[in-house]
C-alpha cells in the first residue's frame, strides 16, 4: 500500500514538473511588427506571429525591468517577446516583462 502512495505520489508531481516546464514556453510569442502605437510611458506593438495570430504587446520600462532592458521597436522587425498572456473576447494582448530578441 506504502509504495502504491509513492507511486501516485510520484506521478503527480512528475506530472505538475511537466506542466509547469512546458507553460514557460506559452507565455513567449514571437513574431514580426506590424504597427506601433505610443503611449503615455511606453508604446502597444501589434505583433503578427507565423500561424497568423495577432498580439497586441504592451512595452513599458516598468515592465521590462528598467531602462538597460527597454527596447524600442520598429515596423518590420522580427521579434520574440516574453510576459503575461491574456485574451478578450477578440484580442490577444501580452504583458512584456523581457524582450527576447529584435532582428
Amino acid at each position: 500500500m506504502k509504495n502504491l502512495k509513492r507511486i501516485g505520489f510520484l506521478a503527480v508531481l512528475m506530472t505538475l514538473v511537466i506542466s509547469c516546464a512546458c507553460m514557460k514556453d506559452k507565455n513567449t510569442v514571437s513574431g514580426k511588427v506590424e504597427s506601433i502605437e505610443f503611449g503615455k510611458d511606453g508604446y502597444t506593438a501589434k505583433i503578427n506571429t507565423d500561424k497568423n495570430e495577432v498580439y497586441f504587446a504592451v512595452i513599458s520600462i516598468v515592465n521590462v525591468g528598467g531602462p538597460q532592458n527597454y527596447k524600442k521597436l520598429k515596423e518590420g522587425d522580427e521579434v520574440s517577446l516574453k510576459g503575461e498572456i491574456w485574451k478578450t473576447d477578440t484580442e490577444k494582448h501580452i504583458k512584456v516583462k523581457e524582450i527576447v530578441s529584435v532582428k
